[in-house]
């Protein structure tokens, strides 16, 4: 459905110019949630621009449905932008107009009746949830309210792609948690292409399927988000995921040295990730009854879901004899689970911090 290809995007700058894309290669498939993450000033919400050509790229093509809209006239781009709808971090509604004034708008814009833009505002004002909120003014609805007017606007003249720009950066979790789900609903729905833009894993997490990770302009890394979580390849994408998933070792044992090669008496940590069915695996339970000799302690552990598959990770120390322990690291590895090694750490006496 979207395809960029070798895009460059430089600005001009009084000390030279400046490159905020640097040759992005990048294809979003038709019905997909796509996540596009980065920290402020990666190159984001640039990117995101070049894709309806609010932003015209220095270099390369921008194919939507098959057109590429680096080619087209001023005109064939205020027609092909009807195809592309877009909502914003602050919303961008127009103040002096109602609710549902502010939906209509792109209908006027683009000429159409009076009977069919009462229609389409009814429809999509009932699809966002604010049918009783019609004739009230944007100063008059919470952050979230006025979030669903700008996602009702985008929809208006039946896009087949929505891009949402840091759409829920300005709301609380709460109501951030109701507008990614209706963006959800609504591509179930209207089987809507729809890009996130965001700097916030949690999103990611939530709603899309695919992700890529913007890191200076480049793309530092991509996949599913699945694959994007449980084996991340990047220190950037390691960076986001941990804000989720602390890398964070235990008190008890964090500032302690940390050994690659066996110390008597200290614990062998290890990072476990489950995916999927082995999610419910009793792998602890199996090993503790296997090895009743090695010592096993559960640090840390949570359980989750990404795009309905279980996902589960924890830290454990396991202590004994070296051969003991080396024989339960082995079985660990036979396992359906990615196991990483940390090291040997000895425990310390917390209540000394």
């Amino acid at each position: 459905m979207i395809k960029l290809s070798h895009i460059e995007k430089t600005y001009a700058a009084e000390n030279g110019p400046v490159t905020a894309l640097k040759g992005i290669d990048l294809t979003i498939e038709r019905g997909e949630i796509y996540g596009i993450i980065g920290l402020s000033g990666a190159g984001k919400s640039t990117l995101i621009r070049c894709i309806n050509m609010l932003e015209r790229p220095t270099k390369g093509s921008v194919l939507v449905d098959g057109k590429d809209l680096t080619k087209m006239t001023s005109a064939e781009l205020r027609e092909a932008r009807k195809s592309i709808g877009m909502i914003f971090q602050h919303f961008n509604l127009l103040s002096s107009a109602t609710v549902a004034e502010n939906v209509a708008f792109p209908l006027k814009l683009a000429g159409a009746s009076k009977e069919h833009t009462k229609k389409r505002v009814a429809e999509l004002l009932e699809l966002v949830g604010l049918e009783s909120k019609a004739h009230q003014y944007p100063s008059q609805l919470s952050g979230g309210q006025k979030q669903r007017v700008g996602i009702a606007r985008a929809l208006a003249t039946n896009p087949k792609v929505l891009l949402c720009d840091e759409a829920t950066s300005a709301l609380d979790p709460q109501t951030t948690k109701s507008i990614l789900s209706l963006i959800k609903d609504i591509n179930e729905k209207l089987h809507l292409t729809v890009v996130v833009i965001t700097h916030e894993m949690q999103v990611i997490k939530d709603i899309c399927t695919k992700v890529a990770v913007i890191d200076k302009g480049v793309i530092a890394e991509q996949g599913t988000v699945l694959e994007v979580f449980t084996n991340p390849q990047q220190p950037i994408t390691k960076e986001f995921i941990s804000v989720l998933l602390s890398n964070d070792l235990p008190a008890a044992f964090r500032g302690g040295k940390v050994s690659a090669e066996y110390v008597e008496g200290a614990y062998l940590l290890l990072r476990l990730t489950f995916i999927g069915e082995s999610a419910d695996d009793p792998v602890l339970a199996d090993m503790i009854r296997k090895f009743p000799e090695v010592e096993v302690t559960m640090l840390f552990g949570n359980l989750d879901q990404i795009q309905s598959t279980p996902f589960g990770r924890m830290i454990i120390g396991i202590r004994g004899e070296k051969n003991r322990v080396d024989a339960a690291l082995d079985y660990l590895k036979s396992r359906d689970l990615k196991e990483e090694v940390i090291g040997y750490v000895s425990r310390h006496d917390t209540t000394a911090l």
